[in-house]
């Protein structure tokens, strides 16, 4: 393999591939915008993704009104954005075609209707339920989020009450936690086991500012957890966010960046596990963009994941870049 660590823009590999990009956001974040425009020109750039999933990062909220129902202005826009993708004047991606909003489950039993208005505002697209739950001893990794949750969200009895309406609505439930709270998502997944969860970011493996020696020992932890939380059949798993300091790659920091064949190299022994420890048909591939872009454009991207899935068997290549993420999140119309 040649490597490719100097290459900044790359031509995108295997083109015919068709993929579900399972997990990106849009948003007008002060300096970084970006919109539906842009997230077209990086989907049209040379890879084949047919269908995305939108997930929340708070944007666009309702400036006023009840404060449970504020974030369903954030379903309303990416609702507004899918429609706009339908009427095939851009392209033939299905553009937002599923879509994952923010809900405070903390409020229990009061979040049913924030839950039931972004049903009604996705027009047949919303999927489900996202509530970052990231917590650290560390104040580091909060440079990085945006709005730091609670501590012992994911264990309090409140945010359960509201966890337990999901199911009856057919709503899944988006993980985002760092390696160490892997057992909360379990016994999350073992009081509500007929409720699908999916674990963002394959749970990252927190090791941002780390020697190599605590590194590979973080990594010995994190398999263990994500083996473990694997036996639980409702959990699913998103393989990427590798673009963030959190793995501590350090490639965010890189005056010059990555190739994907550097990208590749370093991310193949996650993305291998991952796929060990759930099976393709539970795996399913994401570009976390714009936020991945941290380290790298999108074409690279998607370059890197692709040749760091190349040892494994085509069918279940077609698992983890479509079908899991066309059956999980329910995506129709973009075979």
């Amino acid at each position: 393999m040649t490597d490719s660590d100097t290459i900044a823009f790359e031509k995108a590999i295997e083109p015919g591939m068709p993929i579900i990009d399972a997990h990106h956001h849009l948003m007008d974040r002060p300096g970084r915008p970006y919109l539906f425009d842009a997230y077209l020109a990086d989907i049209s750039a040379g890879h084949d993704i047919r269908a995305t999933v939108y997930i929340e990062s708070q944007a666009m909220c309702r400036a006023s009104g009840p404060q449970a129902l504020r974030p369903v202005g954030e379903t309303e826009f990416a609702a507004g954005v899918a429609a706009m993708s339908e009427s095939g004047k851009y392209g033939e991606c299905h553009v937002n075609a599923g879509i994952v909003g923010h809900a405070d489950l903390a409020m229990g039993d009061r979040v049913a209707e924030s839950l039931d208005a972004h049903i009604a505002a996705g027009g047949g697209r919303f999927r489900g339920v996202r509530q970052v739950a990231l917590s650290h001893p560390s104040p580091d990794p909060f440079r990085y989020v945006l709005n730091p949750p609670i501590e012992g969200l994911l264990r309090s009895d409140a945010f359960r009450a509201g966890f337990a309406l999901l199911g009856p609505r057919g709503l899944s439930f988006d993980a985002t936690v760092f390696h160490t709270q892997l057992d909360d998502i379990a016994a999350l997944s073992d009081a509500f086991p007929d409720t699908v969860i999916i674990l963002d970011h394959l749970g990252f493996a927190m090791s941002m500012g780390m020697s190599g020696d605590d590194r590979r020992t973080v990594f010995k932890d994190w398999a263990h957890a994500l083996r473990e939380l694997a036996r639980r059949p409702n959990v699913m798993a998103k393989i990427g966010g590798f673009g963030l300091p959190f793995w501590g790659f350090g490639f965010d920091r890189s005056d010059t960046p990555p190739g994907s064949d550097t990208l590749a190299r370093t991310w193949h022994p996650y993305i291998e596990t991952g796929i060990e420890a759930f099976g393709a048909g539970r795996c399913m591939m994401e570009s976390n963009f714009p936020v991945d872009g941290m380290t790298c454009d999108y074409v690279t991207l998607w370059n890197a994941l692709k040749k760091a899935t190349s040892d494994v068997e085509a069918e279940d290549r077609r698992q983890l870049f479509f079908e899991t993420a066309a059956r999980v999140y329910r995506v129709g119309g973009a075979r």
